[in-house]
């Protein structure tokens, strides 16, 4: 089951990825992902209502700092360009930044996931620009960025899932803070015979 509950706060099945604008307790998540430590990827509020005794959560070292000060859940800390098991799913990292905004810088070492779950790879692609490492991530469904400001905007988004080719590509991370329906047309307009699903 995947969806996408507000902006960039991803669901698939009992997986998390930076869990935001949760409406209601559900106490349901064995794994929450967290790309960066930014107020709307990682929030406090909206982990306690998805977490339980035995999550596991994911991060940086940055965020896993701020998260131990709250938790005392199990947690994994990540760097980006590398590759991890968990009991019962694989993921491996890149490198997710900015390349001329002064938001995500590449020295804060953030990252975005590629997730195997069930033998389905799943790449959240977190606050990024088009970057030379975003052009090599191979995946079977794309979460990508699509409300500019913060990240690349719709065209390089389209640009981007052009080039990776998914079965899949769900944008995200607009139609809230920043971003709209238009920038959702303009990124449906530019994909190249590519599957997609909208949530926001």
């Amino acid at each position: 089951m995947i969806d996408v509950n507000y902006h960039s706060s991803i669901r698939i099945g009992d997986v998390y990825v930076d869990p935001y604008g949760i409406r209601e307790k559900r106490s349901d998540a064995k794994y929450i992902f967290i790309t960066h430590s930014h107020y709307d990827h990682l929030s406090f509020e909206d982990i306690d209502k998805v977490i339980n005794k035995d999550t596991i959560i994911i991060g940086t070292q940055d965020v896993i700092s701020e998260v131990s000060k709250k938790y005392k859940n199990g947690v994994l800390v990540v760097e980006r360009d590398h590759e991890y098991e968990l009991d019962d799913i694989s993921f491996s990292t890149f490198p997710s930044y900015n390349i001329s905004k002064p938001f995500h810088p590449l020295s804060n070492g953030w990252v975005g996931y590629v997730l195997n779950i069930g033998n389905v790879l799943y790449a959240i692609v977190g606050d990024s620009d088009l970057t030379s490492e975003l052009k090599k991530v191979k995946c079977d469904v794309l979460f990508v960025p699509i409300g500019g400001t913060y990240t690349m905007n719709a065209r390089e988004a389209s640009e981007l899932t052009n080039i990776i080719r998914p079965r899949l590509v769900i944008p995200v991370h607009y139609n809230a803070i920043v971003g709209n329906k238009n920038d959702e047309k303009e990124f449906i307009d530019g994909l190249k015979n590519i599957e997609y699903k909208v949530y926001l």
